[in-house]
């Protein structure tokens, strides 16, 4: 029989989000955005900037320093048919900073469009860097949806990492309804962005300022990042009637040693910045005590989509991340990077995250069934109707929110 979280109906986290709501382009200013303030069922609003004073004394905000990539390509075959390619993870090498450097050929999980306009054969488009020519194409090595391409060019002078930055386009939310701009390249991308990887932004974090950072210093507030890499997937709708029919996308994290141990030993209020800071935090928290009961057992370091809920545990966040500490120390590593499946629905009992700050999002979508489990019941839908009703920007683009219990 299906547990109780399973059966959660998506129908329950609809709600009407009229097109002229969702914002398709950020504000001028980043930090001038709204920011709604939720704070034990209490809702205000201020600026955005105006976030360190009201922060708890002694916050620890936790931020994803992913970086987003050029992911989608455009080839052209000698037929006229335009081929869109969508990196989506590396293949070969799996590890992103390999990927990124190869200066020869590396194969990445894609996506393809008008994928039956290309059988087979390659597809060669040529590129002008620095005054050097380079011809980079693409070859169908697999098959299936993502499946494996092979990219390969004929000067080892350039970078994957260089010719994706030329020759691809930033991919921003299909929601936006419109073609990438060259402004995007910024206003898409976090100011403290540092590891690439990403096809999608944290976008709680595009609010952020060095002026934000400055004050937030000034506050006593501090901060730690760690990284995960956002999929396509995260814009992938249920389609189940439930939640327990839906299969969570997979994403890979990489978590410091410093950071593991400021948090194993912290008495802050940690706040995440983003969902997927949430989903990072929280999947640590899982990650060691799996690695208390099997401390060496390198499953242990994967989280699946149900197991927060299947093998239940009580032990202390403390604890939980000394294992991991305990962990990498053993193994003469400095970060664990690791893959979380995990989804967190109503009923989910959070182990690591005191606050969140984070964006509107879509309805029936599980960043909704998220914000839902933090805050309890229905308090979500007092939050939106909220939002709607004083002209709050929504999605990725859009305003914001503190949400603390």
């Amino acid at each position: 029989m299906d547990k109780e979280y399973k059966k959660i109906s998506m129908e329950s986290y609809d709600y009407p989000l009229p097109d002229e709501r969702i914002a398709k382009f950020p504000l001028p200013q980043r930090d001038t955005s709204k920011l709604l303030l939720y704070k034990g069922g209490v809702i205000s609003e201020d600026k955005f900037n105006a976030l360190p004073s009201h922060l708890p004394e002694n916050s620890l905000l936790i931020f994803n320093n992913t970086r987003v990539i050029q992911a989608r390509l455009h080839f052209q075959k000698e037929s006229g048919a335009s081929i869109e390619i969508f990196c989506l993870e590396p293949h070969t090498p799996v590890d992103y900073a390999l990927s990124f450097q190869s200066t020869t050929e590396c194969i990445w999980e894609c996506l393809v469009g008008n994928s039956k306009k290309w059988k087979e054969g390659k597809l060669t488009r040529t590129i002008t860097l620095d005054g050097e020519t380079v011809n980079f194409s693409a070859e169908r090595i697999g098959i299936g949806s993502p499946q494996p391409i092979r990219f390969s060019w004929d000067n080892p002078s350039f970078t994957f990492a260089r010719l994706l930055d030329a020759a691809g386009e930033l991919p921003i939310p299909p929601y936006l309804n419109r073609d990438a701009e060259e402004s995007d390249k910024t206003t898409y991308q976090t100011v403290y962005s540092k590891i690439e990887g990403s096809v999608a932004a944290p976008t709680a974090g595009l609010h952020f300022t060095p002026q934000v950072f400055d004050a937030l210093r000034d506050s006593g507030t501090e901060t730690a990042e760690v990284t995960l890499h956002v999929g396509a997937g995260t814009f992938r709708p249920v389609k189940s009637d439930t939640i327990g029919g839906h299969d969570m996308h997979t994403e890979l994290i990489s978590v410091p040693l410093e950071v593991i141990e400021k948090i194993a030993t912290t008495n802050r209020t940690v706040i995440a910045v983003g969902t997927t800071s949430v989903r990072t935090l929280e999947s640590l928290y899982h990650i060691g005590v799996a690695l208390g009961r099997e401390p060496q057992n390198p499953e242990s370091l994967k989280v699946s989509q149900w197991q927060p809920y299947d093998s239940p545990s009580e032990i202390s966040r403390s604890e939980a991340f000394h294992n991991i500490v305990n962990y990498l120390k053993k193994n003469g590593l400095m970060q664990l990077v690791t893959s979380t499946q995990i989804i967190i629905v109503p009923s989910y009992k959070f182990r690591v995250v005191d606050g969140i700050i984070t964006n509107f999002h879509q309805p029936k979508s599980t960043l909704l069934l998220l914000v839902s489990a933090y805050i309890g019941g229905e308090r979500w839908r007092e939050i939106y109707d909220y939002a709607l009703a004083n002209n709050f920007r929504f999605l990725s683009y859009g305003d914001s929110s503190l949400l603390l219990r």
